[in-house]
């Protein structure tokens, strides 16, 4: 299928994509970043600039006046669809903040399942700021990770090491000059007659553990050098800095703001990127149904998922289009080929 821009109330739109598309179980990835029961409204000052006020500056780009059980309520409907929407392997990121989120996760739970929570993503957001007030000072807000089941899209996201890294996680040098380091060939546990537990080199595992591996891996080892011996005797395996590529992606993620957006609450597109290229695949669709200015969809787009975007304001419909139009066609990327629908007026083919 082709990608997809809707201009509409999402509500409507969600079931138009279960009814009419015929897309339910078919969105491997939903990533939203909903309203966040602010009350503020977020304006447009001029074409570059963006700000968040009560004021009447400006022109709205939407207003975020939901708040409490209403709240709850709006989202709840949303959150419903979106789970018939999602595939069996699929994944749901729910961008939220720390004054609603907590209560979101409940609602969360109830829908997907306390069993299917993955994470509660912790995002650094921006600099600190020294405001006055009784508090601690706020540069984070949190994203909520589903999976529809157990076994969901994975690509194991993996950050390269640092130069501090390297010297601080391998701080062993051998004569060739290679980086280092060793961690212990047994593990917790005991097993009975197996090749565990056997010998090596003379030596039984220590008491209560056994051997990671079997005994003919560990003289492997041992014969390429992949062996430390400590001066008492103790076996280590050697693990070179230069054959790791890096080390896992934790829960804290530092992706700021863009300093200068061209929407409201408009999201840092590497974050985006890490996001769809771990929960998705190439042949997969990716939804955002609060698309914004569109760094969902160009991210989709940069890593040749097919995507569906839904916005209800025309502001942010205009913010995503000009997005769009600044992705060109390239040798690993293709120009995006899309349907524009506005619900209950002409469709329209770009």
């Amino acid at each position: 299928m082709k990608s997809l821009l809707i201009h509409g109330e999402n509500l409507v739109a969600l079931e138009y994509l279960i009814n009419d598309r015929q897309l339910k179980g078919k969105i491997d990835l939903i990533y939203i970043d909903p309203p966040f029961a602010t009350g503020n409204n977020f304006t447009i000052t001029d074409d570059r600039a963006s700000t968040i006020s009560n004021s009447k500056k400006g022109t709205v780009a939407y207003t975020d006046n939901i708040k409490g059980d209403d709240y709850i309520k709006f989202l709840k409907d949303r959150i419903i669809l979106l789970y018939e929407l999602l595939s069996d392997k699929g994944s749901i990121y729910l961008h939220i903040d720390y004054k609603i989120g907590h209560y979101v996760k409940v609602m969360m739970d109830e829908i997907f399942g306390i069993e299917n929570f993955r994470n509660d993503i912790t995002r650094i957001k921006c600099n600190p700021k020294n405001f006055n007030k009784i508090g601690y000072g706020n540069i984070k807000d949190m994203i909520l990770f589903y999976t529809k089941t157990a076994n969901p899209i994975w690509n194991e996201p993996i950050v390269k090491y640092s130069q501090k890294d390297i010297e601080k996680l391998f701080p062993k040098i051998n004569k060739q000059g290679r980086r280092y380091t060793t961690v212990p060939i047994h593990a917790p546990g005991e097993t009975v007659n197996g090749k565990t537990n056997m010998p090596f080199k003379g030596l039984l595992p220590p008491k209560g553990r056994h051997w990671r591996v079997d005994v003919d891996t560990l003289e492997q080892w041992d014969s390429q050098g992949l062996i430390e011996w400590s001066s008492t005797g103790n076996p280590r395996k050697i693990i070179y800095a230069d054959e790791n590529i890096g080390k896992r992606m934790q829960d804290i993620w530092e992706f700021k703001d863009p300093q200068y957006p061209t929407y409201p609450t408009e999201k840092n597109q590497d974050l985006l990127d890490l996001i769809i290229k771990t929960s998705s695949n190439e042949n997969s669709i990716v939804l955002d149904c609060f698309c914004g200015s569109g760094t969902t969809l160009k991210s989709a787009q940069l890593n040749n998922r097919t995507w569906i975007g839904i916005d209800i304001s025309e502001i942010a419909i205009k913010a995503t289009l000009n997005k769009l139009s600044t992705i060109k066609q390239d040798i690993f990327v293709s120009k995006p080929d899309y349907e524009f629908i506005e619900l209950n007026k002409q469709k329209m083919s770009l």
